[in-house]
């Protein structure tokens, strides 16, 4: 139960970005809508084949776990700013939005996503303490 609430609000906190991104570059209520539901779908869709590639090969190549995790942080990162961009340039037409998008987004995921699992990770340890 707690996994897929914290993955809802994952997702949430995912959406609140896109959308808030997309509103300050446009101005429009409309293109944030729909850049916070398509980047973060079009995310949610791709990231398991991602993965699913990346286990493949460690396990072929058991000698070289390290840069192979670097290379995965790197092609997911990389997957993130495609899909960044192309939401926002398809939504605008703007090479210059979507390059706003494609640095910005990715960018607040990585730094925001890290304290909201943090924070879901201790809720219940910290509502265990009041309890008892």
């Amino acid at each position: 139960m707690m996994d897929a609430a914290k993955k809802i609000s994952q997702a949430i906190t995912h959406m609140v970005i896109a959308f808030s991104i997309m509103f300050v570059a446009t101005g429009s209520v409309a293109f944030g809508g729909l850049a916070a539901l398509l980047e973060p779908i079009i995310n949610v869709a791709l990231l398991p084949l991602h993965q699913q590639l990346w286990a493949a090969y460690r396990v072929r190549r058991k000698d070289m776990q390290f840069a192979l995790g670097v290379g995965e942080k790197i092609s997911q990162f990389a997957l993130h700013f495609i899909v960044a961009f192309s939401v926002m340039y398809w939504a605008t037409g703007s090479m210059a939005f979507g390059g706003f998008a494609a640095i910005l987004e990715p960018l607040l995921n990585v730094l925001v996503l890290p304290y909201h699992d943090r924070l879901w990770d201790d809720w219940p340890h910290q509502s265990q303490q009041k309890a008892g």
